[in-house]
C-alpha cells in the first residue's frame, strides 16, 4: 500500500464542500466601483476649498466651514477605512461562511468615497 499523501494539483479535482466558489464577485465588483469612485472623491474632495473663493475663510458661514472640515476628515479617515475593507474583502477565507463578511466588507469599501462625493455636492452656501 504505498499511498501518496501529497495533494497534487489536478485538473478536474472537485473544490472541498465549504469552498466558496463565487467568493470574488463581491470584492472584484467593489475593485471596479472603487477605480471610478476614489479618483472622483479625491478630486471633489481636493477642490471643495475652492467653495470659500467668493467669502474668503474668513467670512464663510459656519456650516459651509464644518462641512469643509468633514471633507477634510472623512477623506483622510475614510481612506484608511476604504483600504481596511477593501484588503479584508479580498483577504478573508474564500470559504462559505465567509460569504456574508466578504459582501459586507467589500461594501463597506465603497461608503467613504460614496460620502465624500455627497458632502462635496452638497454643500453649504458661503
Amino acid at each position: 500500500m504505498n499511498q501518496d499523501h501529497s495533494a497534487p494539483l489536478m485538473r478536474g479535482v472537485p473544490d472541498p464542500p465549504d469552498q466558496d466558489s463565487r467568493a470574488w464577485v463581491a470584492p472584484t465588483i467593489a475593485t471596479v466601483l472603487l477605480t471610478v469612485l476614489e479618483p472622483v472623491a479625491l478630486l471633489a474632495a481636493g477642490m471643495s476649498p475652492m467653495a470659500t473663493d467668493s467669502c474668503g475663510p474668513d467670512d464663510c458661514s459656519q456650516a459651509l466651514m464644518t462641512a469643509l472640515d468633514m471633507i477634510l476628515w472623512a477623506t483622510v479617515l475614510g481612506g484608511a477605512l476604504t483600504l481596511c475593507a477593501w484588503l479584508t474583502s479580498w483577504l478573508l477565507p474564500w470559504r462559505t461562511r465567509w460569504s456574508v463578511p466578504r459582501a459586507w466588507a467589500a461594501a463597506l469599501s465603497l461608503l467613504p468615497p460614496l460620502f465624500i462625493v455627497l458632502l462635496v455636492f452638497h454643500l453649504p452656501e458661503g
